[in-house]
């Protein structure tokens, strides 16, 4: 599990084409500290598995599916990722449960600077809309975020400095891809709901 803050900003030093596959290896000097074969670390919000790790540098296998499905497909070398680690049992949730299970990908619409923060309006895919509310939370490449405005095909978000200064969402421009997680817990209040109403009916 993860909270969505993230612990710095690294960098894909290398992408290996495997076919139904890609490798990438990637640079992260926090996150890469005490990391063994088989760790999780988050980038850009997706779980990924650690297969080597060397210095400051970890390689991590990426399915074809989740290629497809989230915006990893679009990594070259020198791209720039957030990157997080797994929280501690006991730690402080700083952010907001994060499973780095990513439901789907949006696009940088639009950027409204002004002089303490930038507001960005991102697309929204219409099967999660129903799932964003203001003020609730919501995962942008790994990122908990609060909603500001939440429509039926946008949603907006509020970036202080920190934001801007160390994570992606400081150099991605209009057109660019980003990984969403909606709550997972209004996932399962939709499903418990839904079991309810249907026991309802019989």
């Amino acid at each position: 599990m993860f909270t969505g803050i993230v612990e710095e900003l690294g960098e894909v030093t290398a992408v290996e084409d495997l076919g139904d596959a890609a490798r990438f290896r990637l640079r992260g000097p926090v996150v890469t500290e005490g990391a063994r074969h088989g760790d999780s670390i988050a980038v850009n919000g997706v779980c990924l598995t650690v297969v080597e790790h060397e210095g400051d540098e970890f390689t991590a296998d990426v399915m074809a599916e989740t290629l497809k499905r989230s915006s990893l497909g679009v990594l070259t070398t020198g791209s720039r990722v957030n990157l997080e680690r797994p929280t501690a049992v006991g730690a402080r949730l700083g952010g907001h449960i994060v499973q780095g299970h990513v439901d789907g990908t949006g696009t940088i619409l639009d950027r409204t600077p002004s002089e303490h923060w930038e507001i960005v309006k991102i697309s929204l895919p219409p099967d999660l809309a129903r799932y964003v509310v203001e003020k609730g939370s919501i995962t942008v490449d790994g990122i908990s975020l609060t909603v500001v405005e939440a429509g039926d095909e946008h949603f907006t978000v509020s970036l202080i400095p920190t934001t801007l200064a160390l994570t992606t969402l400081g150099l991605k421009q209009p057109g660019d891809p980003v990984n969403l997680e909606v709550d997972v817990v209004a996932k399962y209040v939709e499903r418990l709901l839904g079991d309810r109403a249907r026991g309802a009916g019989q």
